[in-house]
C-alpha cells in the first residue's frame, strides 16, 4: 500500500511538471518593472519610443524621407499597437512621417496642440486620421495619462492658447517611473522654459530630450540649472544644415557635467529605466 502511495505522488509531481513546462514563462512579467525609451535616428527630427509592460507610445514621427526607416524600426521591435502618439507640433521634422504611423499601426489615443497649419504635412496627417476616425486630444498643461500607480506622462505645455512661433505650441511632457523621470521638449524655445519656470512647474528629471535639436533658441542654464539631469539627448541629423547641436547648448551641458548623447554620433539610443537607476542599453 506505501509503495502504491509513494508511486501515485511520483506520478502526480511529474504531471504537475509537465503541465506547468507547457506554459512558456512571461518575460514581461519577469521585467514588468522595466521601462525602455528609445530615441530614434530619423535624421534632421524627432521620434521617440516609450515601451512599458504591454504599452508603446510614440511622441513624434520625424520628417518624412526616413518613414520607412522609422516603421521598419517599430516593427522590429515588436509594435503592433501604439496606446499613445504625440504630435508635438505641427512641423515637417516632427510630424513628416505621422501619415505613415497612422495608416500602418492601430493608435488608440492621438494627442496633438490645438494649433494648425496650411502644410502638406499637416494636411496629409489629418487626413489619415480622418480615415480611422481617430480624434486629436488636446495636448495642454494638465493632462495625465497613468499607466499604472507607478508610472504616469505629465502633460506641462503649452498652457496658453496662442503663441506666435509654432516652436512654442511644442508638447512639453514630463514621464515619471517610480523614482527616475524623463523630460521631453519637443522644439520649446526659451519663451517657454520661462513660462515653465515663471508658474513654478516641476520640470525636474533624469534624463531631457534637448530642445529643438540642441538649437540655442533654447536650453537656457537657468532652465537645465532647474531640470538638474543627469543625462541629455540631442536628436539630430548628421552634417544637417542648421549647424546642430550648436556649441552654446553643448557648452551649457558640458559646464554642468551632463552626459550627453546624440542620434546623429551614437545613432540609435536606449535608456532603460528599472524605477530606480537609468542607464543605456
Amino acid at each position: 500500500m506505501k509503495i502504491i502511495k509513494r508511486l501515485f505522488h511520483i506520478m502526480l509531481c511529474i504531471l504537475i511538471m509537465l503541465q506547468t513546462s507547457c506554459y512558456p514563462s512571461n518575460k514581461k512579467n519577469s521585467n514588468s518593472q522595466i521601462l525602455n525609451v528609445y530615441f530614434i535616428n530619423v535624421g534632421q527630427g524627432d521620434s521617440i519610443l516609450i515601451q512599458y509592460k504591454d504599452i508603446n507610445m510614440l511622441i513624434d514621427a520625424g520628417p518624412s524621407y526616413n518613414s520607412k526607416k522609422l516603421v521598419s524600426f517599430l516593427k522590429a521591435h515588436n509594435v503592433k499597437k501604439l496606446d499613445y502618439v504625440i504630435a508635438t507640433h505641427p512641423h515637417e521634422d516632427h510630424i513628416g512621417s505621422m501619415d505613415s504611423i497612422i495608416k500602418k499601426f492601430k493608435i488608440l489615443k492621438f494627442y496633438a496642440p490645438k494649433v494648425v497649419t496650411d502644410t502638406t504635412t499637416f494636411k496629409s496627417m489629418i487626413t489619415e486620421l480622418k480615415k480611422k476616425n481617430l480624434k486629436i486630444n488636446v495636448a495642454k498643461h494638465g493632462v495625465i495619462i497613468n499607466f499604472d500607480n507607478f508610472t504616469s506622462l505629465e502633460f506641462l505645455s503649452p498652457i496658453k492658447d496662442n503663441y506666435q512661433n509654432l516652436n512654442n505650441y511644442s508638447t512639453v511632457v514630463l514621464l515619471k517611473h517610480r523614482d527616475t523621470s524623463f523630460l521631453f521638449t519637443g522644439d520649446a524655445e526659451k519663451l517657454i522654459e520661462m513660462e515653465l519656470l515663471s508658474n513654478n512647474v516641476n520640470v525636474r528629471a533624469d534624463v531631457i530630450k534637448v530642445s529643438h535639436h540642441g538649437s540655442n533658441t533654447s536650453t537656457s542654464g537657468d532652465f537645465i540649472d532647474k531640470v538638474k539631469a543627469k543625462f541629455a539627448v540631442i536628436s539630430c541629423g548628421l552634417g544637417n544644415d542648421f549647424g546642430h547641436p550648436h556649441e552654446q547648448v553643448l557648452k551649457t551641458l558640458r559646464s554642468r557635467d551632463i552626459i550627453c548623447y546624440r542620434t546623429d554620433t551614437h545613432g540609435n539610443l536606449l535608456l532603460q529605466s528599472d524605477g530606480k537607476n537609468i542607464s543605456r542599453r
